[in-house]
């Protein structure tokens, strides 16, 4: 089954891990939980939802190359919901 999504482990070395991550117009990265923290970079300005686990929502207004972090613990499912280009990030996780 095809989520409209995909990521791309860039770095993986013990101390971090580096994730270029791709979702398509109408697809999710499904739900997940982040067990560390991290930073992410988009790569384009655009929105995507986050639906937490307890189904809230919110909407993320990305701006490329402005980054921002969220603690570890964070459950969600990340949408994109507009159309035409891709929403690209890329995901720093603090491993160690």
């Amino acid at each position: 089954m095809s989520t409209g999504s995909h990521g791309d482990v860039q770095v993986e070395n013990g101390s971090f891990r580096v994730t270029r991550w791709t979702i398509e117009p109408g697809g999710a990265i499904p739900m997940h939980r982040h067990e560390v923290e991290y930073v992410v970079i988009p790569l384009v300005t655009g929105t995507m939802h986050a639906v937490n686990a307890d189904g809230s929502e919110l909407a993320v207004e990305l701006v490329a190359g402005e980054s921002y972090t969220r603690a570890a613990g964070a459950e969600h499912r990340m949408e994109h919901r507009g159309s035409g280009a891709p929403i690209v990030f890329v995901e720093v996780e603090r491993l160690a």
